[in-house]
């Protein structure tokens, strides 16, 4: 039986670019796999065609002597030269699907095929510290020195893992990949070698002082400059100050996550401040001037308007935090709280009683109330 056109086995047309020609092959590998066509008994045979098609298509020098020649080019005594050596024998197609496997599962084997180089040393961990700082250093800015334990490059033998410092040799195993591929029926599996455990070298002579990790346990001191405007949640990154990488990989990244501590006087939304300051109900009634604290260590002075109830807010305008990234800074809002006297002596009790009979008009809101509740009272009575 002559065999099919491989542009229609695959469904693609003459002029496909490369990338059509791999899709429309992936397409097709997944589509007419044994694996999914345990019923059909051609399945196999369709599977190979594909994998013969593509084999062919995907590489230039090829595919240019199909387009000239046809299938002549490849069976030896056909009148068309044989491009490559070997031509495409009957069970090859593993390299064929190799690479969309490799695209396929690559992520997931550590990134498609190594080089000649083999895989990079691993990366050093990413590490997190938390800082606490109070909100007058988070106003200010303020410099801190932490001490974090990692793991730090091996001064004995620079990081390499091996004794003396002597440069690792590639695995015999992989190659220097760190990976090795196995057959298994149609699919070509990669797995992590299990001689360099994935990292493409092996070290003959361990390291004493770091067992061949390249890397020991320390306790560094960092000094950290925390910006001004920092709030609860502020992410600092600190590149290149992590955990060391393994035999000679590059270290990974130090996070400092900052923590805002409450204060005492002040409580705060973003960029603004809030003080609730108590004022007795002589001062709200008559009105006058107080001083208040501000957070840059100075003093303010607010007018309080006669009459002020609880909850009347004042604003101090730029008297709040500075904003992280620039910009004007947040403003500082008063919140008035209305004291009610204890502990009186007789003669201020007298004074209070005197004047209530005296401000029978002075309480708009305690006389709006209670003829809202006397009206709800006489609407349950009807």
């Amino acid at each position: 039986m002559s065999k099919r056109d491989f542009y229609e086995v695959l469904g693609v047309g003459r002029s496909a670019s490369g990338d059509e020609i791999k899709k429309a092959y992936r397409k097709k590998a997944k589509e007419l796999h044994p694996d999914r066509n345990g019923n059909d008994p051609s399945s196999e045979a369709r599977f190979k065609e594909c994998n013969e098609a593509y084999e062919i298509l995907k590489d230039a020098e090829k595919k240019a002597a199909y387009d000239r020649f046809g299938h002549a080019a490849f069976e030896g005594g056909g009148g068309g030269p044989r491009p490559g050596a070997g031509g495409f024998g009957q069970g090859d197609f593993s390299s064929a699907f190799s690479d969309v496997f490799d695209d396929l599962f690559g992520d997931f084997m550590g990134g498609g095929r190594g080089g000649a180089g083999g895989r990079r040393a691993a990366r050093g961990s990413d590490l997190r510290y938390n800082l606490r700082v109070s909100l007058e250093d988070a106003f200010n800015g303020v410099q801190r020195t932490i001490k974090v334990p990692t793991a730090v490059a091996c001064s004995s033998c620079e990081g390499t893992g091996a004794e003396g410092g002597v440069q690792p040799t590639s695995c015999p195993t992989c190659s220097g990949m760190g990976k090795v591929r196995a057959q298994q029926g149609f699919f070509t599996v990669e797995r992590t070698c299990p001689t360099c455990s994935g990292l493409g070298q092996i070290i003959k002579n361990p390291c004493k002082s770091c067992n061949g990790a390249g890397r020991v346990e320390r306790e560094r001191q960092l000094s950290v400059n925390i910006p001004a405007g920092v709030e609860t949640g502020t992410r600092i990154r600190l590149a290149g100050e992590g955990e060391a990488g393994m035999r000679g990989g590059p270290p990974g990244d130090l996070y400092i996550f900052v923590e805002v501590e409450k204060h005492d006087l002040f409580e705060r939304d973003a960029t603004n401040l809030y003080c609730r300051v108590p004022v007795s109900m002589a001062k709200a009634a008559l009105g006058g001037s107080i001083e208040v604290p501000t957070i840059d260590g100075g003093r303010g002075r607010v007018q309080i308007p006669p009459g002020s109830q609880s909850g009347r807010q004042m604003r101090l305008r730029g008297k709040g935090m500075p904003a992280l990234r620039g910009g004007a800074p947040g403003d500082m809002y008063i919140e008035l709280a209305v004291e009610t006297p204890v502990n009186l002596t007789a003669r201020q009790k007298e004074i209070l009683k005197e004047f209530e009979e005296l401000s029978e008009d002075n309480h708009p809101e305690e006389k709006s109330f209670f003829s809202s509740v006397k009206s709800f009272w006489d609407s349950m009575k009807g």
